[in-house]
């Protein structure tokens, strides 16, 4: 049984709506409510069995009747003051769930049949949340208010979750006081009782750092000691408790916690498996939220002694959430831990492991401790989930340019009956996969192919998007190559083409291409040049960022030369990535601004005469042909808009980019928008799931593309655009005609 003292998910009032019950219901996914008058007091319940068997009485079904229709009158409920054993007896049948109120009938606590969610101040704990990460600071501050802020500044800035403290009363814990002058104490305990009474912090000390702690948006936790600590830290009204290994066989603690109704997290080193298995039952018994920690109390802990395998063993135990307290040097066994299912970490913090007492030696100082958090972050990032294998998007890449394809070993006319014969296995991995061969075996050809062309996904299910023309509410473009652009415009009534250009192609002799006087036509500036070079406006590598410079410049020049191509086009816009990537970690805020001047220090030095660059917006993870690197710059809207506002810049603005970045710092896309639009020259259209699966097919990820059409024709109306759907130019472009159909049709672009 667990008792929980977070009713509201649990309220309904009586005179509300049936829809507004069931819509809380369907929050609280629990199928159960507690309905209160305006007063406050318990009147009845509603489960969805009381739902449904109201439903089917009705002739005419009207959601807007009072709650008060439906609940039921009779149900049980017990004063939160009677004991567990005995609400744990009402659990029969299907009670799952026990209103539990104070002397006037007020709802104050819910019991459980079985456990709920474990959370503290929101943050909830359980098998696929981020790990909860504790800085345990003790008595670290040696008795210093100064330093104890300056402590929780430190796990602030290390990414903690949570600063924990430790509260004792000295007179009431020790049977003797540390200035007794009473003898007959081992020297250990009479070194810590010494050190205990020099080192605490008064309760008006402790509780001024907890509002510090408030102020600085990081969880307040503390360790009672004794049964008069625990009353203080409940009176200031701290979120959960801390139970120390020492005191987990200490079962009178133990209920008084459990009874003041906060979650509790219970350590357990120094503990035979017998005195857990007790413990845990005293909790059980006492209707608490628990979890478990492993630990092993010495200090420092060897690492033979840890055995960290214990964790799957203590979940069984517990039943609960179990996380792992360290006291070992280093922080790769916390990491460890979180790998084997640790949902709380708790590690000593320190300023410096020579202050006097225990606690310093084994503690990690604020860079080892943000190490640690941050290497935490990056194991939960790399365990995913338990579920069907999916080919991620850097592997796609890969696969595109590193496996094989079927394609035809022959001429092969439309409507030919394709034999295995006509079938060969060819790299890259741009078609069908080798492994799909018998599915082709058998269809009729849906086109003429010619030896060496691939065979598509759409020769198999034969389903194809066709070209046809388009009406947009704004210029719309396709993503061409040299050698496809007649053959993609001639299939629709694009107003623009986008060359997508490769480092080659800067050397060819575009004379050989025919130009348009009625085409508008936009550069899409290479990432990769010749040796491995990706442009980078922003390196601090003088040499590195001018050759940059001058890769830019050429395809500056090439533009130029296209515009005697398409004379409709006064001056043309060139997309770029202007770099600014690292590859280990994201910069801070801090450190990006030298990359931005170094950027505009590189802009000032092009010959832009007649063009326009505009960089393009980027994702917080991009892909660098097949590998990953974590960008900085043209990421957030702010820093967009500034830089742009100053500068007289315009970007283009990349929707699936944007919204990866939106994913990943929880930005709201539509907000994205509403700031960087004034300065949108051309969009780059595709769909986005996650934090780095990008240039998704329209309706495939999770953008709104309705509400997106609204929010550019709101913040950018007159800026064009193309779809930049991944691998959406083969089969002569067919992911591009499916993008557009769908904009059109469904979300009118």
């Amino acid at each position: 049984m667990i008792i929980d003292r977070n009713v509201r998910k649990f309220l309904v009032f009586s005179e509300e709506s049936i829809l507004t019950g069931l819509e809380q219901m369907s929050r609280n996914k629990t199928k159960v409510l507690f309905a209160l008058n305006k007063d406050g007091f318990l009147e009845g319940s509603i489960t969805d069995g009381d739902f449904r068997r109201w439903l089917v009485k009705q002739s005419s079904l009207n959601l807007h009747q009072p709650v008060s229709e439906i609940m039921n009158i009779n149900l049980p409920f017990f004063n939160v003051k009677e004991r567990p054993e005995v609400i744990s007896k009402a659990f029969v049948d299907r009670i799952e769930y026990i209103p539990l109120t104070d002397d006037y009938r007020r709802l104050v606590a819910v019991a459980s049949k079985v456990s709920g969610d474990f959370s503290i101040s929101g943050h909830l704990i359980n098998d696929s949340s981020p790990c909860f990460v504790i800085a345990e600071i003790g008595n670290n501050h040696n008795g210093s208010l100064e330093l104890a802020k300056a402590l929780v500044d430190s796990a602030v800035a290390a990414g903690a979750n949570c600063a924990k403290f430790q509260h004792r009363n000295l007179d009431s814990l020790y049977r003797k006081s540390a200035d007794s002058g009473a003898g007959g104490d081992d020297l250990a305990t009479e070194y810590t009782l010494d050190l205990l009474a020099k080192n605490q912090l008064s309760s008006e000390q402790l509780f001024e750092v907890f509002d510090y702690c408030h102020k600085k948006n990081i969880i307040p936790l503390c360790t009672p000691w004794d049964l008069k600590s625990l009353d203080e830290l409940d009176g200031y009204g701290v979120a959960a408790f801390k139970i120390a290994s020492a005191d987990l066989t200490n079962h009178e603690l133990l209920r008084a916690a459990a009874n003041k109704m906060k979650p509790l997290i219970c350590s357990t080193g120094m503990s035979t498996e017998q005195e857990i298995v007790q413990a845990v039952e005293v909790l059980r018994s006492s209707g608490a939220q628990f979890s478990l920690l492993h630990c092993n109390s010495t200090y420092p802990t060897p690492y033979k002694d840890i055995n960290l395998m214990y964790l799957n063993r203590l979940k069984t135990i517990g039943e609960c959430p179990v996380g792992y307290s360290g006291h070992e040097r280093g922080v790769f066994v916390p990491v460890a831990a979180v790998a084997l299912g640790a949902k709380i970490i708790e590690k000593h913090l320190t300023h410096d492991k020579k202050m006097e007492g225990n606690d310093h030696k084994i503690s990690l100082l604020p860079d080892e401790f943000k190490s640690m958090v941050e290497q935490i972050r990056s194991i939960e990032s790399a365990l995913g989930v338990s579920e069907t294998r999916q080919i991620t998007q850097g592997e796609l890449i890969n696969r595109e340019n590193l496996a094989k394809s079927l394609v035809a070993s022959c001429f092969v006319k439309k409507g030919t009956i394709i034999k295995d014969s006509m079938i060969d296995i060819k790299s890259p991995g741009n078609g069908v996969q080798p492994n799909r061969r018998q599915e082709l075996v058998g269809k009729a050809a849906t086109r003429d192919l010619q030896a060496g062309d691939f065979f598509y996904e759409s020769d198999i299910d034969s389903v194809n998007a066709e070209p046809r023309n388009y009406k947009f509410k704004r210029p719309w473009g396709i993503p061409v190559r040299f050698h496809d652009y007649m053959s993609f415009v001639s299939k629709s009534n694009p107003d623009l083409v986008e060359f997508h250009l490769s480092y080659k192609d800067l050397e060819k002799d575009i004379g050989q291409i025919k130009g348009s006087a009625g085409l508008d036509f936009v550069v899409h500036s290479p990432e990769l040049f010749a040796n491995d070079h990706i442009l980078d406006l922003c390196s601090d590598d003088e040499a590195y960022r001018k050759h940059s410079i001058e890769e830019l410049q050429r395809v500056i020049n090439l533009t130029r030369d296209l515009k005697n191509l398409f004379p409709k086009t006064k001056e043309p816009c060139i997309v770029t990535n202007v770099g600014g990537f690292t590859t280990t970690a994201h910069l801070p805020v801090a450190k990006r601004a030298p990359l931005y001047d170094r950027f505009l220090a590189s802009y000032a030095k092009l010959d832009i005469r007649g063009v326009r660059i505009i960089p393009q917006t980027m994702p917080s993870f991009p892909w660098h042909f097949g590998g990953q690197s974590f960008h900085n710059l043209f990421v957030a809207a702010d820093e967009i808009a500034t830089i742009c506002a100053a500068n007289g810049l315009q970007i283009c603005l990349d929707i699936s980019h944007s919204k990866l970045a939106c994913n990943y710092y929880d930005w709201s896309l539509s907000d994205f928008i509403s700031i960087v639009g004034p300065y949108v020259a051309h969009l780059h259209i595709a769909d986005a799931e996650g934090v780095d699966g990008e240039g998704l097919q329209v309706g495939k990820g999770k953008i709104n593309f309705s509400h997106l059409a609204e929010d550019l024709r709101q913040f950018c109306p007159k800026a064009s655009f193309i779809p930049e759907i991944w691998q959406g130019h083969t089969n002569y472009g067919e992911g591009f005609w499916r993008a557009l159909d769908l904009l059109e049709r469904e979300f009118s672009f």
